[in-house]
């Protein structure tokens, strides 16, 4: 099995921008002061969930088809 590269979004295959993955605190890393898509979220695959990080695009970004199951009064995040 091939290693993982945790520095690269499972989503997009871009640059995720995390800070642990560059071997620095969890606290200084984007998520932490900025919302995660929970519908983004769930689109990770299972074997790459708590080993690679999504970008901050893709953490904002909600697809078309997840977006219309999400009640109006409901925030998407």
């Amino acid at each position: 099995m091939p290693a993982i590269d945790t520095t690269l979004c499972p989503l997009c295959g871009q640059a995720n921008a995390c800070a642990m993955a560059a071997g620095l605190p969890a606290a200084d890393c984007w998520c932490m002061a900025a919302p995660v898509s929970r519908a983004a979220l769930a689109r990770v695959p299972e074997p790459q969930r708590g080993k690679r990080c999504i970008c901050p695009h893709c953490a904002r970004e909600v697809p078309a088809a997840a977006a219309d199951k999400i009640p109006p009064s409901s925030p998407p995040f």
